[in-house]
């Protein structure tokens, strides 16, 4: 899988089609879930795209410090469900982690992590913090790596 990082501006239409038709297959159709996908925050964020002769299938998106907490953040990950199983999570939230490092200056991350993903998170440095609550009615939990 060949790792892409790009801001906003720099994603070309197919990819933020790309994009965006996974996140809503997974996240809105897959999870049964109807939520505000596009949020206005995808133009902050730097975009981390996974991709396997010339489509997107596992991407993350990540912040600065201050945009969703007061660490860098990685949000929006996701594999696509025929190439699940294969190991990419863990690709693209290394090199996510990796991205964060490298752009941010920051060792610090915070997420919000669906509930059942919480040993994929710990096998990534990630532990929890605080109580779980409910984000578009799907149980979460919020993890930090230090």
């Amino acid at each position: 899988m060949e790792i892409k990082l790009k801001e906003f501006h720099q994603l070309s239409v197919t990819e933020l089609y790309q994009v965006l038709q996974l996140r809503s297959a997974v996240f809105v159709v897959e999870q049964n879930c109807v939520y505000q996908d596009i949020d206005g925050k995808d133009q902050k964020a730097l975009h981390v795209l996974g991709i396997i002769e010339g489509s997107v299938v596992a991407y993350t998106r990540c912040f600065g410090p201050g945009a969703y907490f007061d660490q860098s953040s990685i949000g929006r990950v996701i594999v696509a469900p025929n190439k699940r199983g294969a190991g990419l999570g863990h690709l693209i939230m290394k090199a996510s982690i990796e991205s964060i490092e490298a752009v941010y200056k920051q060792k610090s991350i915070a997420i919000s992590a669906q509930t059942y993903l919480e040993k994929f998170y710990q096998s990534h440095g990630f532990s929890q913090h605080g109580s779980g609550y409910l984000e578009d009615g799907i149980p979460h939990i919020k993890m930090i790596n230090f």
